[in-house]
């Protein structure tokens, strides 16, 4: 088995239906936070980490993914032609040269332990990443992804990103239990997946980042349905974490909810007043919009 990451999985086939109408015809990762749709940063962060081969395990509805990362020769002739070099760099570096995307389709919609399963025959014996785009984080130094494969370098095994949740949010997330190793990584001992706040072992919850073993498909090959009637992903490291050591690692950065509506604004605010070009504007806007609704 390689211990370099060079593979990342992107389970994409996922409905959206918090974000309809919006995401009748659009999927949800294509969501646009400021200039980039959301699986875009996704995709950023798992190459900025060594991933070279992007697998997106997509459904019905999803063409809108694939065309993204694809090359558009008339739009790129067409600002060449007028001139317009920083747009025709911006989408002729959507994927990096030496990066490969690859496409295979969930047939059913039998969760995220299925949909990471069906990559298995793309991954083989590698560790990988997974990655859920509606998490974008962002991160002043190196990304997510990035830090997690420092964890792994030193230690092996798979590793969960984590962040503390209040207590009163920790029925959204699994919660991990666990043996604190350092100040941001833990042993994984346990998860409890939607804890009341009385149950909860800890307040680490979860987000959509994993390096995960090879070993977690056979694990997931025969992981029966949970929650939902689905294949849990979660399950399957509950019972990989009973063979080899699996951590949990409480990343430098801010993650937002992109799939909760609430999350996807803060998200836009937050990432437009960071932008080099249109932050400044953007904050200037925003004052000036909150003085006139303290006036009114």
């Amino acid at each position: 088995m390689s211990n370099k990451i060079r593979k990342a999985v992107f389970p994409v086939a996922g409905l959206g239906t918090r974000f309809l109408p919006a995401t009748k015809a659009n999927p949800k990762e294509m969501l646009p936070v400021v200039d980039k749709p959301l699986i875009q940063y996704a995709a950023e962060e798992a190459v900025e980490a060594g991933a070279e081969v992007l697998i997106f395990v997509t459904g019905r509805n999803k063409r809108a993914i694939p065309d993204h990362f694809d090359r558009a020769y008339e739009l790129e002739n067409e600002l060449s032609l007028r001139h317009k070099a920083d747009r025709l760099e911006a989408v002729q570096n959507i994927v990096p040269e030496g990066v490969d995307c690859i496409y295979i389709r969930q047939a059913e919609a039998l969760g995220l332990g299925h949909a990471v399963h069906c990559a298995r025959n793309l991954v083989g014996q590698e560790p990988f990443y997974v990655v859920l785009a509606d998490d974008l984080v962002h991160a002043e130094g190196p990304g997510c992804l990035s830090q997690m494969r420092e964890q792994y370098e030193k230690r092996g095994g798979s590793i969960l990103g984590t962040q503390h949740v209040p207590d009163e949010h920790v029925s959204r997330y699994g919660i991990v239990d666990g043996e604190p190793l350092e100040e941001s990584l833990w042993r994984l001992m346990g998860m409890v997946e939607k804890p009341s706040p009385e149950q909860a072992p800890s307040n680490m919850g979860v987000i959509g980042r994993y390096v995960l073993t090879p070993r977690i498909f056979d694990l997931l090959a025969t992981t029966g349905r949970g929650a939902g009637g689905e294949i849990q992903l979660t399950d399957a490291i509950d019972r990989l974490l009973r063979e080899e050591s699996v951590y949990a690692y409480n990343f430098n950065g801010k993650r937002y909810d992109c799939g909760d509506k609430l999350g996807y604004l803060e998200a836009n605010v937050e990432l437009a007043l960071a932008h080099p070009e249109l932050g400044p504007e953007f904050r200037d806007y925003l004052q000036r919009f909150i003085r006139k609704m303290d006036n009114d």
